[in-house]
């Protein structure tokens, strides 16, 4: 079987200028990670990554704690959705004052209802359907990469991580409303540089772990 390890980028920057920057959290959460994984026997043969900065550098903390030399290669299908405007396209939530992170959370929840609900889509460049699309097709790419036998490791973001495990629960995703509920239960747990283990066999990819992250403890352990 091949198997595909989804990791979710280190801490980022909130409340900077640039959110897209990992915080000295994040860098830590990331070199541990690679140690942990290295120390677990991992070692894989691909390395991808959405062309995000915060993707970029969990990558680079992440080969720093294992010790591989790899070259990242960029598929943008694991890129995060624009959460910051799809909270600032919510007409229901205060946009005249700065959030701290459990109000920004709260917001941040409303607003993706709203969004992934697919009733206003053409409040927002990317629709939850377009961002839901997109994220199967990058998986796809990366199960054909782990073909029989092989490890890819992925870095994306929450969003896309929780939108290939929702498709992976609910394949058909005929009910959108489930889907949605299904992708916001896996989004809000996500844990930085967690790992989400995916296997894939003759039958397709299927899911076998989610949100592991053994490997953080006390203020490493982050959801934001």
């Amino acid at each position: 079987m091949g198997v595909v390890l989804l990791v979710r980028h280190g801490q980022a920057s909130f409340g900077a200028a640039d959110y897209d920057v990992l915080s000295e959290t994040g860098w830590e959460q990331s070199r541990r990670l690679g140690s942990w994984l290295a120390a677990s026997g991992v070692r894989p043969d691909l390395v991808l990554r959405g062309d995000l900065k915060r993707h970029r550098d969990t990558v680079a903390g992440m080969l720093e704690g294992a010790g591989w030399e790899h070259e990242a290669a960029v598929d943008a299908g694991w890129n995060e959705f624009d959460h910051l405007g799809v909270v600032a396209a919510d007409p229901d939530l205060p946009h005249d004052r700065e959030l701290d992170r459990r109000a920004f959370q709260q917001a941040f929840e409303l607003a993706t209802q709203r969004w992934s609900s697919g009733e206003f889509d053409a409040d927002y460049p990317e629709t939850y359907g377009g961002f839901r699309a997109r994220v199967a097709a990058a998986l796809t790419r990366a199960s054909a990469s782990a073909g029989p036998g092989g490890t890819v490791a992925v870095v994306s973001s929450g969003g896309p991580i929780a939108a290939a495990c929702a498709a992976l629960v609910d394949p058909t995703g005929e009910d959108a409303a489930t889907f949605a509920r299904i992708w916001s239960r896996f989004n809000t747990v996500c844990v930085n540089t967690s790992v989400t283990r995916v296997v894939v066999g003759s039958t397709g990819a299927r899911l076998l772990t989610f949100n592991e992250h053994a490997h953080l403890a006390g203020d490493l352990l982050t959801y934001r």
